[in-house]
């Protein structure tokens, strides 16, 4: 079992989930993540659709959230990316911050 995982990530906040500045409703976050998941499912670009809807800083850098160890990110989030094989994409993941996709990349 990995110590560490490399991921990224599509971050979409919405009006009340923590640390967020959006506007979106949940609803509406949950629509377009789900959206999201789908044109990642068809082949898109993860890094390009991070880079364009992310709410992430991390989106700058395609969502790019480097190495990081257990303990250091959210339960969901966690689980989700040290479950997942590098180079796959979770489902929609959902933490305090809002809904996540997320891209193990090592």
């Amino acid at each position: 079992m990995a110590d560490t995982v490399k991921a990224s990530h599509i971050l979409l906040m919405y009006k009340g989930s923590s640390r967020s500045s959006a506007t979106r409703s949940k609803q509406q976050a949950q629509q377009q993540i789900e959206a999201l998941s789908a044109q990642v499912a068809e082949g898109a670009d993860f890094a390009a659709l991070a880079r364009e809807h992310s709410d992430c800083p991390s989106g700058q850098q395609g969502g790019d959230l480097g190495q990081f160890g257990r303990g250091q990110m959210v339960g969901a989030f966690e689980q989700a990316a040290f479950a997942l094989p590098v180079g796959s994409t979770s489902a929609v993941v959902e933490t305090p911050f809002g809904y996540h996709l997320i891209r193990r990349t090592g």
